[in-house]
């Protein structure tokens, strides 16, 4: 596989990764309120998704993907309501109580493993997005195991190396000015830009 396919391939996931998005929101705001792990956690869900649709679009299962179409549209829908129900708990949470520590018990950790995974397989546009990427870069006819797994490294240390740095920023900054009078406000914020973002992935098409 030519170097610089890869060098290509590597910039562009890092830069479609560091874009504000609906994941970056997500991640962000598990990160702030529930704790580092809770972004971390979100962040890896995002990656498994990225993997399967990049395995997807290699193997030219994107006709099946379209197939069931419908399955991603409930998914999307599914995700954009939790974004909506995670919103209002946070800006109610604002408004009534302290800042709770982190929550880094194994069913948060999964929950929020599951809300990355979920918000990306909704986009069903991202199997589309790699389908049309991946014939332009590289030789698929010459495709062998060795650059899947390239493949499958570079998507998982870009998507996940730039969704983690969102993940600490976030936490970096909550844990400088942790109080009350800060938190309340960043909870309400994140909790209004969640809802935003929950209504968008619903309504896009």
């Amino acid at each position: 596989m030519p170097p610089l396919a890869l060098l290509t391939f590597f910039a562009l996931m890092v830069s479609l990764a560091a874009l504000p998005s609906a994941s970056v929101a997500l991640v962000v705001t598990r990160s702030a309120t529930l704790g580092f792990r809770n972004g971390a956690a979100v962040a890896a869900g995002i990656v498994a998704a990225d993997l399967i649709f990049a395995s997807l679009a290699i193997f030219g299962m994107v006709s099946l993907a379209q197939t069931f179409g419908g399955v991603f549209a409930l998914m999307r829908y599914a995700a954009g309501a939790y974004l909506i129900w995670i919103g209002i708990g946070l800006i109610r949470a604002g408004q009534t109580t302290p800042a709770t520590p982190a929550a880094t018990g194994a069913a948060t950790l999964a929950k929020s493993f599951l809300a990355g995974l979920f918000l990306t397989f909704g986009d069903l546009k991202a199997i589309l997005f790699y389908a049309s990427l991946f014939p332009t870069l590289f030789d698929l006819t010459r495709f062998g195991r060795t650059d899947y797994l390239l493949i499958l490294a570079i998507t998982t240390i870009t998507v996940g190396g730039v969704k983690l740095g969102y993940a600490l920023l976030a936490r970096t900054l909550v844990e400088r000015w942790k109080s009350t009078r800060v938190t309340r406000p960043v909870k309400t914020i994140a909790g209004s830009v969640l809802i935003g973002t929950g209504g968008y992935v619903i309504l896009k098409s």
